[in-house]
């Protein structure tokens, strides 16, 4: 079989199927986008999703602070 089979025009996207959706911060744990974000995806404009791929980084500081465990729980109720 030919390796051309295999060669598509994929939109560049930040997923790794690794999705979970943070339950306060509402971004994929895996790729860090929102929900809007994923749905819009494949219609959004080539710079527009630069501009979320930009801003990504900075969005792991809100899904990997720990949440306090059952004390955290206690204290939200």
């Amino acid at each position: 079989m030919s390796d051309a089979v295999w060669k598509r025009d994929e939109i560049e996207s930040p997923c790794i199927n690794v999705c979970v959706i943070h339950p306060e911060s509402r971004l994929c744990t895996g790729c860090l986008r929102s929900i809007d974000e994923i749905s819009q995806w494949s219609r959004m404009t080539p710079q527009a999703r630069q501009s979320v791929m930009a801003d990504l980084p900075g969005r792991q500081a809100l899904i990997s602070k720990r949440r306090g465990g059952r004390k955290g729980r206690l204290s939200r109720s």
